[in-house]
This record gives structure tokens, C-alpha cells and sequence, in this order.
């Protein structure tokens, strides 16, 4: 059924808001206050590249989702393209959420054990095992309606952390005096900063489910300035807020300096784990759908059984990664870098050339597919570069 404006504003703003609301202080204390501006100018990119796909589908009706303007702009190639980077770029989001949770759950319940036989499990490795406890057999499930209203409280639970952690600064004796916060511009975080800032608007892969939904696709490109601009005010206020409470000493995420003792702490550090309990199902069942299509053929009557092996070794196989690589700020800047870059800012303009053509674009346009393109070609660079860099370094 359509999908009036104001549902659909409120699905794209679940799809912008996610975890990557704590990694902004600490995007920011890698920046410097100048940073903030291209949090503002990828927000502006990302904005224009969703309008883009828009313009994609309506060149064919038969494109349904991003797969399909992949398909129609490189054929064959095109969409594997597309579901390769996004199908990792999920893979790794669902391995962030076990890290974050793990990383929270150990600052809410320090020094934790347990021991059974001779192996002993503590601390956040604990954690992230439990964790994946728990949401594997929502991953079983086939039909994720429950799952998919629940994790709509996203939107109101974002605010709820952002307003949580004012309040342990004015309030519950915090303050807003950190070491470091008069530092204007850091030259060798700006590509760490860039990869959390892209990372946080990674909800491209659902914009045209958003857009087809709509019984009005006229008012697509306002519903999407709305969603842009609460989020990016969202993620700007976290940003400031974090960073002028700790400066440099600000942690990947904001909620693990919070004084765990406080009500405000709390609050927040629960909300934060209540988002990636909520959507890991969502995250990891694209993937594993995708799985299954391919091995069905053979599965026969043993369907089901199948289908519950291949999502429980999925959830074993994001443990694995995140007990092996668990830096959650520099993991999520290898994927904003790496993965975000390429779904949200370089396929929608090359996929948009291919299928209009360079001749068909004004002047403008080409000026901003142009600084579009360059500036994600640069970020996925030296993004990728010193996220890895960081993360071996950080392993070894």
C-alpha cells in the first residue's frame, strides 16, 4: 500500500539515524572544529546523490531497487556491483553493532566472567558472544514485520541519547570543559572524520524502497531535505556537545566516557544498546536471503533447516570478526570510507551518467556530479588508507 509523506519521512529518518550518532564526537575531536563543515557538505552530496537514484528509477519502470538502476546503467556487472558493496557494507554494520554492544555492556557491568570447563570467556569478549546469543534466532525468523516496527523507535531513540547526554553535562556535573576543543582544523584525522561523517548517511540501499512506496513521488526530494537536515542537525548536536565535554580524551564512542554511576548515563548507554538488538536481523537478512537464493536449488524439502544454518553461520562469522578486529570507530571509518562512499556518492552519479548521458546534464549538474565524484574518489583513498592502516596498527 502507498505510503503517505509523513510515514515515509519518518522511514527515512530511521534509515539515517543509526549508531553512528556516538562516532560523531570523536569524528569531530579528529577534524577539528572545521570538520563540522563537511559533515554539512556530505550531508549536501548524499542528499543530492539520493535524488539522483530517484531520477535513475524514473527512466525505467521496471527498476524497483538500487540492484535494478545497477542493471540498467551496467548491465550484469552493474548490479553485482551494487549488491557486492552493499552486501558487505552490511556484514560489516552488523559487526559494529556486536563490537558497540560488547563495548557498552562491559562499561555497564565491569569485570564480568564466565568460565565453563577450561575456556573462560570475559570483559567485551563476553559480551559480543551473549550478544550474538540473543539475536541469532531473531535471525531465523522469515517474516521481520515485529522486528522492522520495533527498530522504528531508532528515530525517537537517537533523540533520546542526544538529550540524555546533554543532560549529563549541564546537569550531572560533566560540564563542558575538555582538554583541546580550541584545536580549528586536524589535517591527519580529516580522513578518519570524513569516513564516520559518510558513515552516518548510509541509507541509500532503502531510498528507493522509500520512493516507490510514496503515493506522492513528487514530494520525494522534500521528504529527503527534511530527513538530511533533522539528521544532520542531530549528528552536529551530538558532535558539539560530546566533543566540548571531553575534547581530545573523547572515546569512539561518546557513551563508554559517560559516568556510569549517573541516571542520565544510563539512560543513554540502554537506548544504545536497544537500536543494534532491534535491527541486526534487518541488517544480516539481505544477505542471507541472498544466500539462500543461490544454495535453494539443492536445499529441496530441507528448506528451512538450510535457511537456519546459513543465518546462525552468519551471526558465527560476525563474532569471529569482532572479537578478531574489535575497534568500532576505526571499523565504521573503513566502512563510511570504503563501502559508504561508493553506495552513497560514487554508484548513484556514475549510474546516473551512464543512463542519461553527460550531453543531457547542465552545466550545474555536471559542476556537482563533478565535485561529487572527486571528493568521494579522495575520501575512499586516503579514507581506506588510514583506516586499515590504523586497524593493523591497533592489532598488532
Amino acid at each position: 500500500m502507498p505510503a503517505g509523506t509523513a510515514r515515509t519521512c519518518m522511514n527515512g529518518l530511521n534509515a539515517l539515524s543509526g549508531v553512528g550518532l556516538l562516532t560523531v564526537p570523536y569524528a569531530l575531536s579528529e577534524g577539528g572544529w572545521v570538520s563540522l563543515a563537511l559533515l554539512a557538505a556530505v550531508a549536501a552530496a548524499c542528499w543530492y546523490t539520493g535524488i539522483l537514484l530517484c531520477r535513475c528509477m524514473d527512466a525505467d519502470d521496471a527498476i524497483r531497487t538500487y540492484p535494478d538502476i545497477g542493471e540498467r546503467a551496467f548491465g550484469r556487472t552493474g548490479r553485482l556491483l551494487v549488491s557486492a558493496f552493499t552486501y558487505v557494507e552490511l556484514y560489516l554494520v552488523a559487526t559494529g553493532f556486536l563490537i558497540l554492544e560488547g563495548d557498552n555492556l562491559d562499561k555497564l557491568f565491569p569485570g564480568a566472567r564466565v568460565t565453563l570447563g577450561t575456556v573462560s570467556l570475559a570483559g567485551k569478549r563476553l559480551f559480543v558472544v551473549l550478544v550474538a546469543l540473543v539475536v541469532a534466532p531473531t535471525t531465523w525468523l522469515r517474516s521481520l514485520g515485529v522486528l522492522a516496527y520495533v527498530s522504528a523507535t531508532g528515530v525517537f531513540a537517537s533523540v533520546v541519547i542526544v538529550l540524555s547526554v546533554l543532560w549529563a553535562a549541564a546537569v550531572d556535573g560533566v560540564g563542558f570543559s575538555g582538554r583541546g576543543t580550541t584545536t580549528p582544523l586536524r589535517i591527519a584525522g580529516l580522513p578518519t572524520a570524513l569516513g564516520l561523517y559518510i558513515f552516518c548517511y548510509g541509507g541509500h540501499p532503502m531510498f528507493p524502497t522509500l520512493y516507490t512506496s510514496m503515493k506522492r513521488k513528487s514530494q520525494f526530494p522534500k521528504m529527503l531535505v527534511i530527513c538530511f537536515l533533522l539528521c544532520t542537525l542531530n549528528y552536529g548536536a551530538m558532535a558539539v556537545l560530546g566533543y566540548l565535554m571531553y575534547g581530545d580524551g573523547v572515546l569512539s564512542q561518546v557513551t563508554l566516557n559517560l559516568p556510569s554511576a549517573r541516571l542520565s548515563s544510563k539512560v543513554a548507554i540502554y537506548t544504545t544498546l536497544l537500536n543494534p538488538v532491534t535491527k541486526y536481523a534487518l541488517v544480516v537478512t539481505p544477505i542471507a536471503a541472498a544466500v539462500e537464493e543461490r544454495i535453494r536449488g539443492a536445499a529441496g524439502k530441507g528448506a528451512r533447516a538450510v535457511s537456519v544454518a546459513v543465518r546462525t553461520l552468519l551471526v558465527l562469522s560476525t563474532v569471529a570478526v569482532a572479537l578478531a578486529l574489535p575497534f568500532f570507530a576505526d571499523l565504521m571509518a573503513l566502512v563510511g570510507s570504503m563501502l559508504n562512499v561508493a553506495v552513497c556518492m560514487l554508484l548513484p552519479c556514475a549510474c546516473y551518467v551512464r543512463i542519461f548521458g553527460a550531453p543531457s546534464m547542465s552545466s550545474v549538474e555536471a559542476v556537482a556530479i563533478g565535485g561529487i565524484l572527486v571528493l568521494g574518489s579522495l575520501v575512499a583513498v586516503t579514507g581506506t588508507y588510514y583506516s586499515l592502516m590504523k586497524i593493523i596498527h591497533e592489532s598488532v
